[in-house]
């Protein structure tokens, strides 16, 4: 069994990873380090810790899982890596393509696994959308929208979050999901370009972005705003031979939030209302109406920590992905006038 120590218990380490890795059989919550309250209340049989340093110096420990502050990222995995840890680390990696080359090589030469939080590759709305695409009944793809949108018009109480550092803002914050998604189907782009924007009444930091990937023929749009009153699309797809409209976006998260765990009955599935639209076209064969959502599992993501752990199996989330993902948001970050 793995031997696991969360460093940090905001919504990621908590919510989000914790019940994952005490539903998953491969692993074991050993400690988990915060100050500011006894994660024993809802892990009673995980040490308590309250720094980093006490976690990566505890033999037992096989897997540091870094769900602290973004500027932390970097330099807490550095220390895990080089106590001969494996990490997880929350999105975004690192804030520079150098930082995360340097904790790749440092992992190679010490023979240990990294692993970034790429959940949302497992979400039930993309689950749909990808299945689609592999199915190839669009056809070739022309165009490809995705959006990450909120309502979340104030400034965060969580001071942190709202102060400048190099992956501070929304590009950072929710940009890593939507991108990571896009290159995993499309590979790395041949040209992109991207704006972040300052929206909200008293930020100082960006809040909303759009990004465009170009791939020839095909071309890729992201973006994210906190204003959105009314819904629209998560994802809208254009090819060939017929479009895909996708609304809703997964409930894993809201789940967790309610206090439904992994594995319990309706545990990631999607409203039939958020089915997905899909109208085909391709000369032989029309359809137009809705496909039933995938089932959301992250889940799966962490048997793939553990069978590249204890099996050596080849990893689904690449060290090229993950670069050229930092590469794209730092390019954009460093050039943008918000």
């Amino acid at each position: 069994m793995i031997q696991v120590a969360i460093i940090g218990y905001g919504l990621s380490g908590q919510t989000l990873q914790a019940p994952f890795f005490d539903f998953n059989k491969h692993f074991n919550i050993r400690r988990i380090v915060t100050k500011n309250q006894d994660p024993r209340i809802r892990f009673p049989e995980c040490i308590h810790t309250l720094t980093i340093e006490e976690a990566i110096t505890d033999k037992e420990i096989d897997l540091v899982s870094i769900t602290s502050p973004d500027d932390t990222h970097y330099s807490y995995a550095k220390l895990a890596l080089e106590a001969g840890k494996h990490i997880l680390v929350e999105k975004p990696f690192t804030s520079t393509v150098d930082e995360a080359e340097t904790l790749y090589e440092l992992a190679e030469k010490l023979n240990k696994k990294i692993f970034v939080f790429q959940n949302r590759r497992f979400d039930s709305d993309f689950q749909t959308v990808k299945a689609v695409l592999d199915n190839g009944v669009l056809g070739k793809i022309i165009r490809y929208e995705a959006h990450y949108n909120r309502l979340s018009t104030q400034l965060s109480v969580k001071k942190w979050k709202e102060e400048i550092t190099p992956s501070s803002g929304i590009l950072y914050g929710l940009g890593p999901h939507i991108l990571d998604q896009a290159i995993s189907l499309f590979g790395s782009p041949q040209e992109f370009w991207g704006k972040t924007y300052i929206q909200r009444n008293g930020s100082i930091i960006d809040d909303a972005f759009d990004v465009h990937l170009g791939y020839g023929k095909m071309q890729v749009f992201l973006s994210s705003n906190m204003f959105m009153r009314e819904e629209t699309p998560r994802y809208i797809i254009h090819g060939e031979n017929g479009s895909l409209i996708k609304y809703g976006i997964d409930p894993q998260e809201d789940h967790l939030k309610a206090g439904l765990r992994p594995g319990e009955k309706g545990f990631g599935i999607e409203s039939p209302d958020y089915n997905a639209r899909l109208h085909v076209d391709n000369g032989s064969f029309v359809f137009k109406g809705e496909i039933e959502s995938k089932a959301g599992n992250w889940n799966l993501l962490f048997n793939h920590i553990a069978a590249v752990i204890m099996e050596n199996e080849p990893y689904i989330i690449k060290k090229s992905q993950i670069l050229d993902q930092i590469n794209i948001l730092s390019t954009i970050k460093s050039k943008t006038n918000v």
